[in-house]
């Protein structure tokens, strides 16, 4: 039970961390390769690109689960803490819908590409493990939002704040 606790709790650093020290490494090799060799290879573009892909859709779900979402709040400085609360999960509410239905039609592109059979250009692997970056960080974004429903439906109950998430300005 204590891994995944620990899973849970650093999956997205973790896989943060892989996926940029990726597109650190093979762009500073493409770039080494473009300026000492005059040469550079596709397959170094595509795995910068798609470890981009990758780093923003496991940043939004980390984003969802920290609280650390862009959003304007100082209507919730001035709320007590049940309609706050309330609010928080109104918002969380409607981002379980967006994500729901974005999530169905991700897999939907994946589901043409794994039909066809497309493959990269550089890479000559199939796009289905590129593709499935988008329905994977909005599954990750759905577990994240369950979770945030179930603390802050226990804060509701308890009376107690709601996780905020951190300041970026105070």
């Amino acid at each position: 039970m204590d891994i995944l606790r620990r899973i849970d709790r650093d999956a997205e650093r973790w896989l943060l961390l892989t996926f940029y020290v990726m597109l650190v490494i093979t762009m500073a090799v493409e770039v080494l390769r473009r300026e000492i060799f005059a040469y550079s290879s596709i397959w170094g573009e595509e795995i910068v690109r798609y470890s981009f892909i990758y780093l923003a859709w496991i940043g939004a779900a980390a984003a969802v689960k920290e609280r650390a979402h862009i959003r304007i709040d100082v209507l919730m400085h001035y709320l007590p803490p049940r309609p706050r609360a309330l609010l928080y999960i109104f918002g969380d509410l409607v981002m379980f819908a967006v994500a729901i239905i974005a999530l169905y039609w991700s897999f939907e592109t994946v589901h043409v590409s794994a039909k066809f059979g497309s493959v990269t250009d550089g890479l000559r692997v199939s796009k289905v493990w590129f593709l499935m970056a988008v329905p994977a960080g909005f599954a990750l974004m759905v577990w994240r939002l369950l979770q945030s429903f179930a603390c802050d439906l226990r804060s509701l109950r308890d009376g107690t704040p709601v996780f905020e998430g951190d300041k970026l300005f105070d």
